[in-house]
């Protein structure tokens, strides 16, 4: 394996660290409470850097998240990444591609996600007239269920159906025209929010522009066949932990800046041995939990399977992730538990993304009976 950035993901990176930190500051961010960032996120799409991800693959996509999560960029970027221009780009078929990718890569389409281990949603027979999901896409008997050519699109006709049922929290629902939601079945569909039922705002831990979206009979298309979810599950929890590791190093950085500078009997605090072991410990989960997302979105670009190693990668996404934005904290004393101060977004992220499609627990469990039913990959 060989994570070395091509020229491209470097590049991309680069400039998204630049438009994301010229506009991401302190006074900014407060300024947004908790809905997103209008201009920024028409920036990074005139900049090209969501239409990007369509080359530079998932790898590309973690390296550009990482720089989001150093300064917690207030923008719907992996969700409309992950459950739009890559979801479309692997399960859609051609017509979908055709239709909704330039706009995904343009902005003027944000797509969010909803799915879960245990969906909420029923959705209804085909509508008359449509193809049926087995009819819509098809998959390949050589590839794995969990790299994305699982579901390689075989037809320009989508499936239509209807759901039913309640979504409670969907990040980023306020700024979305689609979501993505899985049925009952692990089957995707791809809903406008125009034709919900109802969508109310909701407060997540993290100023995620969160809503509460209510399907009542609600119109959707399908996308993807057999094998869909469980791939658009791997490379959402790849992804994430690619911005929890931005998060996780934005608040280590902070920590280490505060305490080079704050004196305590006439030394800075980072001379002293337990702050220096705390902060050992946390950039050893943060680079932990890089190495790991990297290396599982490597896996899918190179259409080699990875479920397992996203498992992998959100467990210590999950798991160090939590240890990582509390040692931020603690380093910065009272000051930390002030909700005004910098680092305490970076807790509040790390946290919204330490329960995010799975907590730790869980996914050790998942992992565990992968292992057990010699289920892992190689």
């Amino acid at each position: 394996m060989d994570f070395t950035p091509t020229e491209e993901q470097s590049a991309a990176a680069d400039l998204a660290a630049r438009i994301l930190g010229d506009h991401s500051t302190h006074e900014r961010l407060a300024a947004a409470g908790t809905g997103s960032d209008a201009g920024l996120w028409k920036e990074l799409c005139a900049a090209g850097l969501v239409g990007a991800v369509a080359d530079t693959g998932l790898l590309g996509l973690v390296m550009l998240l990482e720089e989001q999560g150093r300064v917690t960029a207030q923008v719907p970027f992996a969700a409309s990444c992950v459950y739009g221009l890559l979801a479309v780009t692997a399960h859609g078929s051609p017509e979908q591609r055709e239709r909704l990718l330039p706009g995904i890569a343009d902005g003027t389409v944000v797509v969010t996600g909803a799915i879960s281990d245990a969906p909420a949603l029923s959705a209804s027979a085909p509508l008359p007239g449509s193809s049926s999901p087995s009819s819509s896409t098809a998959s390949s008997p050589s590839s794995s269920p969990s790299s994305p050519s699982a579901s390689s699109p075989s037809s320009s006709r989508s499936v239509s159906g209807t759901l039913t049922g309640v979504l409670p929290a969907v990040p980023w629902l306020r700024e979305a025209t689609h979501v993505l939601v899985a049925d009952d079945r692990r089957r995707l569909w791809l809903v406008r929010t125009a034709e919900a039922a109802a969508s109310e705002p909701v407060e997540l831990t993290a100023p995620w522009s969160a809503g509460r979206l209510t399907l009542d009979g609600t119109p959707g298309e399908a996308l993807g066949a057999a094998g869909a979810y469980e791939d658009l599950l791997a490379t959402a929890r790849t992804a994430f932990a690619g911005l929890q590791a931005g998060v996780c190093a934005g608040s280590l950085a902070r920590a280490v800046e505060h305490t080079n500078t704050r004196e305590q009997f006439g030394q800075p605090l980072a001379a002293r041995q337990g702050v220096q072991l705390r902060a050992a410990d946390a950039y050893m989960d943060t680079e932990a939990i890089r190495v790991t997302a990297y290396e599982a979105a490597w896996r899918r670009d190179e259409g080699l399977p990875y479920a397992t190693h996203a498992l992998t990668a959100a467990w210590w996404a999950s798991e160090a992730g939590r240890r990582v934005v509390h040692t931020g904290q603690h380093l910065h004393g009272g000051a930390g538990a002030d909700l005004g101060h910098p680092v305490h977004r970076h807790f509040l992220w790390g946290r919204q993304l330490d329960a995010y499609l799975g907590c730790g627990g869980e996914l050790l469990q998942e992992l565990g009976e992968l292992i057990a039913n010699g289920k892992v990959e190689t």
